[in-house]
């Protein structure tokens, strides 16, 4: 509500031709709204969580005005949307003015909504400076803290790797090891397509209907989860064992547009490399990527001859040299020769800064399976 009204001020004084609302203005708004009859139930919510809906609200639109003007890297953004209490992802957020509590028995207290239990997945470090609490369309209900821990970087390791990513197998390293992928959606893609029948059958408005589109949900939520977990595992695993790790600079928006959109996205590699991005930072290791036009499948590892180009069902080749190649495995040697090469070109590398956790790794769901039958090599349990 406070969000929406918000946005709906500015929409109109920028169609009136009036200046810009600045946030104090529409925080000194909220705070009169609910002094008035017609919206007076705003004060049975935190008037914390009514500031940080606003304060959301400031953000899109400065992003918004950092994208026209050119200011913002990536994607254009779009300026802000109204919101709508049918979405299946609703969140709100308490700061540390609104005073929640981690009680000694392990319940939250959070203010005007009283004490609740809470399935713990990990011990809180140190005190969290807010809560956001959501719900997701399963059903279910996150709580994510923010804490500032600090980091100390790994002790220097004397080995690197390169790594090529691929569909059959997940990740090629460049000493050799493979790891399958393990394909969630693919394995639960029964599972899903009679979830989604039965659900296709219900009546539009039924409660048998919004039980339905829960299942749905569910069945969705548990291949999210459990792909982020095994990423999280396989991940830490690369950066632990590695000072420096090599990989393409691949364009998974591109390759969602061609016939291989299910499996790739169903991959996850963008997840991955984000992960691979932060926990290099925050171990203190060096993360480079090869450019992502750089020939590596069909350039010869042990004599550097160019060959010509190869059909996706090659899978092993013979170099003019004599040298027999597995063609993922020498696509990973020559990554990390190119990454090499590239750090050396622009002299020592300078340890990268401490990046925050991401928010994704804060909502893991704590039931998340791990399916690893088909792994081979790296074991991330």
């Amino acid at each position: 509500m406070a969000f929406n009204d918000g946005l709906r001020a500015r929409q109109q004084a920028h169609e009136a031709g009036l200046p810009y609302i600045s946030d104090g203005a529409l925080s000194k708004a909220l705070t009169e709204a609910k002094q008035s009859p017609a919206q007076a139930w705003l004060g049975e919510v935190s008037a914390v969580v009514l500031q940080q809906a606003l304060a959301d609200l400031n953000v899109a639109y400065r992003n918004f005005f950092k994208s026209m003007t050119g200011k913002h890297k990536g994607r254009n953004i779009a300026p802000p949307r109204f919101r709508s209490r049918k979405d299946n992802r609703q969140a709100i957020r308490f700061t540390s003015n609104a005073r929640f509590k981690v009680l000694d028995n392990g319940r939250l207290r959070l203010p005007k909504i009283g004490d609740v239990e809470v399935v713990w997945s990990r011990p809180l470090p140190c005190a969290a400076s807010s809560v956001t609490v959501i719900a997701d369309a399963a059903g279910r209900y996150l709580v994510s803290f923010v804490v500032d821990v600090d980091t100390k970087p790994l002790p220097p390791r004397d080995s690197d790797v390169g790594i090529d990513l691929g569909l059959v197998h997940f990740v090629v390293l460049s000493n050799g090891t493979k790891v399958a992928s393990p394909r969630f959606l693919r394995r639960a893609a029964h599972k899903l397509r009679k979830a989604q029948q039965n659900l296709a059958r219900k009546t539009k408005g039924s409660n048998n209907r919004k039980k339905a589109r829960r299942a749905v949900a569910k069945a969705h939520a548990r291949v999210a989860d459990t792909r982020r977990d095994w990423l999280h595992k396989l991940s830490t695993t690369i950066i632990r064992d590695n000072q420096a790790v090599y990989l393409e600079d691949l364009c998974v928006a591109g390759l969602g547009r061609t016939r291989m959109a299910k499996s790739v996205y169903d991959a996850g590699w963008a997840m991955f490399v984000n992960m691979l991005e932060y926990k290099a930072a925050r171990a203190g290791c060096t993360l480079a990527k090869v450019d992502r036009f750089f020939p590596s499948t069909r350039t010869c590892s042990a004599c550097g001859r160019l060959g010509e180009k190869l059909p996706l069902s090659v899978r092993e080749w013979v170099c003019p040299c004599g040298v027999s190649h597995d063609r993922d495995i020498n696509a990973a040697l020559n990554v990390r020769a190119a990454g090499r090469a590239d750090l050396n070109d622009r002299g020592a590398q300078v340890r990268p800064v401490v990046m925050l956790a991401q928010r994704g790794e804060a909502v893991i769901h704590p039931d998340a399976v791990c399916y690893t039958r088909s792994v081979e090599g790296i074991s991330v349990l």
